[in-house]
């Protein structure tokens, strides 16, 4: 009987003693650190030279090994006592006194460590989650001041429970002018009695409604935001993470509540336009475009490569602006177009649109840059929507030559034919950049909405029989432009002598890509005598652009073969647009424009050739197009061209031996002496290239039905 009483005894004791002994160590060490406030008298001792820390970790170890103890869900004394006591309310008023000295760095570690290793849900109840706001509000004004790491750690636990909870976004995202107005007095005021649970189920323990407009208080969105700027790479980078988890949460409520209860977009678009601001106006366009796109993990990487004047600053910009934009593809859609919709408004509407309309050479070089620079870094498809309508407008009906609806669209593509060759050259960069853009109405509104009809096309009756081209006469040379049937694009009463065929049938592909081969006149082709990549290479660069164009096409469901012309009926008399009339003007003056400014305009009509429209394809790459009355298409462009041509180069002596070291010249071959005629001779150059490109481009596509 002795021996099974003292068994029952000791059983007891061990049942009950581990319980009242981790209590009984937990006050102690809780005690120890309120009386070392009592006891202490150097204030300048710093907080881990005292026994803070080492009690600190006492009391987490004791609230995990407890927790181990015991069934699931169930809190023990020493969890109740933490609730109970407030003692995260005190510790956090400890923080914000910053005494003794790098007590805050301690209390950071000691929540970060709380809410992450215990597993009791903790952030329901309000002597846990209005301390932890406290501290968030403490980060935020005091940011830099040498505890970044432990508050990125900090924010870090916060988003990784919001991720397994979104309904805790609501407790957490409260910023001070709710805990100090009214609704903190709706809160419960009783820790144990709310029910971690059922945060949500009474009126008491429910979050405060959102209000109607956003808050710039102190709260987990402004943390991380701070924590982003942070000047030290990894807690920036750790800091941007947790905020790309954060916006990412699936729950459209937490989402919605992300957007109208914090101020997550004007953040985020106000550092945007500041970054923007900061960069030098000196800033040399050439180095803006030459960077290539911006990584926001790789910020401070490299910093000290290829180094000019305000990289720096044009690193912080695109940087930042490829973090927006992944961060408005990670998002969940309600947040996403909320970021959009801010950027376009603050960023593009509001300090873009007014620099880009400026009569200043100098700022609209510099602004057109950063222009194009910012188009090529935006992939995220809500991100790129309102920057292409924000370029280009809405417009889709066609155009016609008084049309001016949307003025920045109009400005922009005027000045790619301006006086200035710097601001053409900017201009059509940034076309060439947009056009690259999976985003159909950039094609749409530039081109497409033009040749919906066909009204390019003769519609009077079919010639009576093919013919081709004529036989020039060798001893003709001199016949006048207006006696060449090739010339009929500007004679409303001419019909395009050329042979009536069309890309529809597959084997007329290869007299497209001859046509095109042919073009220019042997005497002023050059390129067969250099040692140079051959027409394969053109066709491999085709191949690889075609291929590109088409898969970013693919969504659109553009037809795979022309418009029925009996379905066509043009309304008004045809007009190619705005933008083919000014890249076709461009292409009619090669012969007297700078070489970089040719081979940009040729870049940009050729990525429209690429294009996988039928409609582009035939008005671009069909060189026996029966052309209406007035109208012209590329090739008529060419043609005409290649008569100015043969004509200028007959009133040059020795042309073929300098138009051949040009090209020699172009190619670094030789030095680059300054010769008469040098601007034309490089037009020749440009001219037997491009059509090679085009034939390419041709050849690769095959007919409208699908490639050969």
């Amino acid at each position: 009987m002795l021996s099974r009483l003292g068994a029952l005894l000791q059983q007891a004791v061990e049942t009950r003693e581990p319980s009242v002994d981790l209590l009984e160590a937990f006050t102690e060490h809780w005690k120890g650190i309120t009386g070392y406030y009592l006891e202490a008298t150097d204030e300048s001792v710093p907080a881990r030279q005292t026994d803070i820390p080492w009690r600190l970790k006492q009391m987490l170890d004791i609230l995990v090994h407890e927790e181990k103890q015991r069934p699931a869900g169930e809190a023990g004394p020493c969890l109740e006592y933490l609730l109970q006591h407030k003692v995260l309310e005190t510790l956090s008023t400890l923080g914000k006194a910053e005494y003794p000295p790098g007590m805050r760095q301690q209390v950071l570690l000691f929540f970060s460590r709380v809410l992450g290793q215990v597993q009791h849900p903790l952030l329901h109840y309000l002597n846990v989650h209005r301390p932890v706001q406290k501290l968030l509000q403490l980060s935020s004004d005091r940011l830099g001041c040498g505890t970044e790491k432990e508050e990125v750690q900090f924010a870090a636990v916060l988003c990784a429970k919001i991720k397994q909870d979104p309904t805790l976004l609501a407790y957490i995202l409260e910023g001070k002018s709710i805990l100090n107005g009214k609704r903190a007095q709706e809160l419960p005021a009783s820790p144990v009695e709310e029910c971690a649970e059922h945060p949500l189920g009474t009126t008491t323990g429910s979050p405060p409604t959102e209000p109607s407009l956003p808050r710039r208080d102190s709260n987990l969105v402004t943390s991380l935001l701070g924590l982003c700027k942070s000047q030290k790479s990894r807690v920036a980078l750790k800091a941007r993470e947790n905020l790309l988890l954060l916006v990412g949460l699936a729950q459209e409520a937490a989402a919605a509540r992300l957007v109208r209860s914090s101020a997550l977009c004007p953040l985020l678009t106000e550092h945007l336009c500041d970054l923007y601001s900061a960069v030098p106006p000196s800033t040399d366009p050439t180095d803006i475009l030459a960077m290539g796109r911006a990584s926001w993990r790789s910020q401070g990487d490299g910093a000290s490569d290829g180094v000019f004047p305000g990289k720096e600053s044009l690193d912080a910009f695109f940087g930042w602006l490829d973090y927006l934009d992944e961060l408005v593809m990670g998002a969940h859609p309600v947040v996403a177009d909320a970021i959009a919709e801010a950027v376009d408004e603050k960023f593009f509407q509001g300090v873009l649109q007014p620099r880009l309309l400026q009569m200043s050479e100098l700022t609209v070089l510099s602004t057109t840059a950063m222009l194009t620079g910012t188009v090529r870094q935006i992939r995220a498809p809500p991100l790129l929507h309102r920057l292409v309508l924000f370029l280009l407008g809405p417009d889709q009906h066609p155009e016609t030559p008084s049309d001016t609806p949307h003025p920045l669209r109009t400005q922009l593509i005027d000045r790619c034919n301006h006086l200035s060759d710097e601001i053409s050259l900017a201009s059509l960069r940034l076309f060439e950049e947009l056009l690259q853009k999976p985003h159909e109405h950039v094609a749409r509104s530039l081109a497409l909405r033009n040749l919906e009809t066909r009204g390019y096309l003769q519609r009077g009756p079919p010639a009576p029989e093919e013919r081709g081209p004529p036989e020039a006469d060798p001893e003709e040379d001199g016949l006048d432009l207006e006696e060449d049937p090739y010339f009929t694009d500007g004679f409303p009463d001419a019909g395009f002598g050329m042979v009536k065929k069309s890309l529809s049938g597959k084997g007329h592909v290869s007299e497209v890509v001859s046509s095109f081969l042919c073009l220019v006149p042997e005497e002023a082709k050059t390129s067969s005598c250099m040692e140079e990549g051959g027409y394969d290479t053109y066709v491999h660069d085709a191949l690889g652009m075609v291929q590109a164009c088409r898969a970013s096409a693919a969504p659109w469901g553009w037809p795979l073969s022309p418009r029925p012309l009996d379905t066509c009926h043009p309304e008004v008399t045809f007009y190619e647009g705005h933008f083919l009339k000014v890249l076709f003007d461009r292409m009619t003056g090669i012969l007297d424009q700078p070489y970089s400014l040719n081979l940009q305009v040729t870049s940009v009509l050729s990525r429209l050739a690429a294009l996988p429209h039928p409609h582009l394809h035939e008005y671009l790459l069909d060189p026996y197009l029966n052309l209406a009355p007035g109208c012209r298409s590329l090739f008529s462009v060419l043609v005409r061209v290649m008569g100015d041509l043969m004509q200028r180069l007959q009133r040059v002596p020795q042309f073929r031996a300098k138009l051949l070291l040009v090209r020699q010249q172009l190619l670094g071959l030789v030095p680059g002496e300054q010769m008469d005629h040098t601007m034309l001779f490089k037009g020749v150059v440009v001219l037997e290239e491009f059509c090679k490109e085009l034939a390419a481009i041709a050849l690769v596509k095959g007919p409208p039905e699908g490639p050969p």
